[in-house]
Parts: C-alpha cells; structure tokens; sequence
C-alpha cells in the first residue's frame, strides 16, 4: 500500500539473483509471500512478517530504499528487488520465474498491506492464474487504522483509494459515491486536501468525516466533524505528512426510484421527457437530475 502518495522509483534497483530452489529447513514454504510493513511505527511490524524477511530468497520491494531502512532496523541482510509503477510490467515476468522454480519471495510496499493502490494485484493474479502458491501474512493497513480512530459506522466501509488530481474528475468520482451506503475512504495529498473537503461536502452533503494524519507515527493526529467544518478548517491550512481521509455515509436514506421508474414509463407515453421528470420528481419528492436521467434512458430503450 502506498501511503505517502509515491508511485515508488527504480533508485537502488538490483537485479534478481540467480535463485536455487530454496530449502524448507527455515519453515518458509516456496511462492509469494505479500507481507504487510508498518504504516508509521516500526515496532508494528508482525512477527510472521521479521520470520519471512529473514527466511526468504529475495524481497520485491516498491522501493528498495525504503525497505532497506526496515531492514536495517531488525538486523536482516536479504536480496532487494523494485517492483513498482515504473517497472512491474517489465520485472513481473522475471519474478514469476523464480516462483516457477521455486523462490520463496516477499512482496512489499513502502509502508502497509501491499495490493492497497500499487501494482501488486497484477502479479498476485498472474500468480494465481499460473497455479503458484500465494501466502498473506497481515498486518498494518492506513485504511483500518483509520476506521478505528473516525468514529465512524465501521460495519460497511468502501475504500476508494486516491481521488483525481483533476477537479472535474475528482467530482465525478464523488458523484458516483453519493449514494453508497458506507464510510468512505480515502488517500488524499496534503496539498489537496483542502480543495477535497470542499468538493465532497458540495456533493455529499454535510456529513460527519474525520481527517486521519501520521498514523502511528510521533506526530499522528485525528481531527473529526462536519465535511463543512472540516473544509473550513483546512481552507488556510496545508497539513504535513500521510492523510488518511475518512466520511460518513449518507444522512437518509437514498430514494428508492422503483415506483418513479413505474410512472416514468406510464408518463413518457404521452409527455415529453423533460415534462415527465419533473412531474415525477415533484410527486415522489426525489431528486430531480437523477430522475431526468433515468426518464432518459428509458425513452432511449423504447426508441431502441
């Protein structure tokens, strides 16, 4: 998982060593170990993780600076590959043939569970579809770290990963969420996050949200309220550091357009669709734009 907003970097790349098949004697079994790392605090680093660092063939790394630094902290001397943005179309079949014959090989990202907003799931699904062995070993994740510090309902949630850096984009995305009943999360950058707390209590609303900074790390701080407090906060502020951002699900319920959809069919037979809509929309009281699309396309499908 990236959590800093880096797309990682081939500064310190090695080339794969040549791997013999490994031996069991260590417990480690043979085939792709994605390994979570710490999020901030180097001490939450589990110890199935220190186990397989120091037990594997190679570690494949979204930079292998950062995860020398890791390294270095528990004493582990191990092969270092990048496998990242840049490079994973190039370096991926090069690593499922050392799994091939047998490697014992780690995957991790520069902080947190791998597969989380980096390239990882590429080479997990190409793995699988060869039939090599894949193993999870679980740990620290910004995400559910987060979730835990909101106050937020935690029994749905929805990762969404990083917004657009495009406004435009950015509210789409923020459109289409809007009526997911769940807690969202986010990545945000620093620099953006201001612009991103207004975006999102234009679009969803006022709801309760948290802004989760530094998870677990000395500086960590959590500042929970209102989208519309939150946007305010931050509208003079650029906050340093990881933010995780987290908002609330809708405040009522989202409409239930079944019936509309019933008398949209009936009300387009003899109106024009505009016409429909907002006769629909006024007697049911539901959102006049959504129904306006759907009268769309259902006149599309009739015409079709």
């Amino acid at each position: 998982m990236n959590l800093s907003g880096r797309t990682g970097a081939d500064n310190g790349e090695q080339p794969i060593p040549d791997i013999e098949k490994s031996q069991k004697e260590d417990g480690l079994a043979p085939g792709l170990h994605v390994t979570a790392t710490p999020i901030g605090n180097a001490r939450d680093i589990t110890l199935r993780a220190r186990d397989a660092l120091a037990a594997c063939d190679l570690i494949a790394a979204e930079d292998t600076r950062v995860t020398a630094k890791l390294l270095s902290l528990y004493g582990i001397s191990k092969p270092l590959t990048a496998y990242n943005d840049h490079n994973a179309q190039r370096e991926r079949p090069r690593l499922l043939a050392k799994l091939r014959g047998g490697a014992r090989i780690v995957l991790v990202s520069d902080a947190g569970t791998p597969l989380v907003s980096d390239p990882g799931f590429k080479l997990v699904r190409e793995a699988l579809a060869e039939g090599l062995p894949v193993h999870a070993l679980p740990g620290a994740s910004a995400p559910l770290t987060g979730l835990m510090l909101a106050g937020l309902p935690s029994d749905r949630f929805f990762f969404a990963g990083f917004l657009a850096n495009k406004a435009g984009e950015r509210r789409s995305t923020l459109e289409e969420l809007r009526t997911v009943r769940a807690t969202l999360i986010f990545f945000e950058s620093a620099q953006r996050l201001g612009a991103t707390l207004k975006d999102m209590a234009e679009i969803l609303g006022n709801r309760p949200a948290a802004v989760a900074r530094e998870l677990t790390k000395l500086h960590e701080e959590v500042r929970r309220g209102t989208l519309n407090e939150l946007a305010a906060a931050y509208d003079d502020e650029t906050p340093k550091g990881e933010v995780t951002l987290l908002v609330g699900p809708p405040l009522h319920a989202a409409p239930d357009f079944s019936r509309a959809e019933k008398l949209l069919k009936q009300a387009l037979a003899f109106m024009p669709v505009r016409a429909a809509a907002d006769l629909v929309a006024e007697a049911l009281e539901v959102p006049r734009r959504e129904t306006y699309a759907r009268a769309l396309a259902l006149k599309k499908d009739e015409e079709g």
